[in-house]
């Protein structure tokens, strides 16, 4: 598959119209490549409401949320282009292997469109590769056809068991190779990201994740071989491109 770099609350739906003058600019064409993210233990239905109404003002490629919020998320984004993604077992990945199966059928039964697997990085480490393979086999047969990508963790891993991490990952199904989880682990780099596009198969792709907060970062990131790029900070970085004086209150983390 070819890839080209970078360089190369509204809650009526039927009220809400694309900005045309802003579909042509820069700011667009980053927000298309963009996974906004909203993961916090205190997540209000106000905050909800205010994420979701910012996918839909700047086209972002996908709303990234709690696995209990994915029903309410795909009746809102039904028909608008913009996918639904959640996470299954962050940020430990030490659920059982079949728990994580169900949970996974439980959100594509809801309505994600993606799913984000933590694998248990801990049988990787101990040298339990048969386990580690079987654990991220089973959310990908669970998934269906609902991409899966799976966090790495890559920071907390040697050079060898990098490899193998892809390797297995690859081989166990995944559509894409993640960095890390966030930022909590370490920041996305265009390094680790040149890393998984040269390892990987043409047909597996690759997203950055973990303290992603400017244009630049973005535009690095995706120039190293990143197709999706996922962060919180997806307002802030439109408002930098758009120069925008309109700067709503907007939670922030490491995501």
């Amino acid at each position: 598959m070819a890839r080209l770099g970078w360089n190369g609350a509204i809650t009526n739906l039927k009220q809400f119209e694309p900005d045309h003058q802003f579909a042509t600019t820069e700011a667009a064409e980053l927000a298309r490549r963009i996974q906004h993210t909203l993961i916090s233990n205190v997540l209000t239905e106000a905050l909800w409401e205010a994420h979701v109404a910012e996918c839909l003002k700047y086209r972002f490629h996908a709303a990234m949320i709690p696995p209990s919020w994915v029903k309410k998320t795909a009746g809102r984004l039904r028909d608008t282009g913009i996918r639904v993604a959640s996470f299954v077992d962050f940020p430990y990945g030490t659920m059982t292997s079949r728990g994580k199966a169900y949970e996974t059928q439980q959100l594509v039964g809801n309505g994600a469109e993606e799913v984000d697997l933590m694998p248990n990085v801990g049988f990787l480490l101990s040298g339990m590769e048969k386990e580690y393979f079987d654990d991220i086999r089973g959310v990908v047969e669970a998934a269906g056809k609902a991409p899966v990508k799976i966090m790495l963790e890559l920071p907390l891993l040697n050079p060898q068991q990098r490899e193998r991490a892809v390797a297995l990952s690859v081989e166990a199904g995944v559509t894409y190779l993640k960095n890390a989880s966030g930022g909590a682990v370490g920041v996305a780099t265009p390094e680790d990201i040149r890393f998984l596009r040269r390892v990987a198969p043409a047909n597996i792709r690759v997203k950055a994740s973990g303290g992603i907060k400017t244009a630049r970062q973005v535009r690095e990131l995706l120039d190293a071989g990143a197709d999706l790029v996922g962060t919180s900070s997806g307002v802030r970085i439109m408002q930098e491109l758009l120069h925008s004086a309109d700067s709503a209150a907007v939670p922030d983390s490491n995501y």
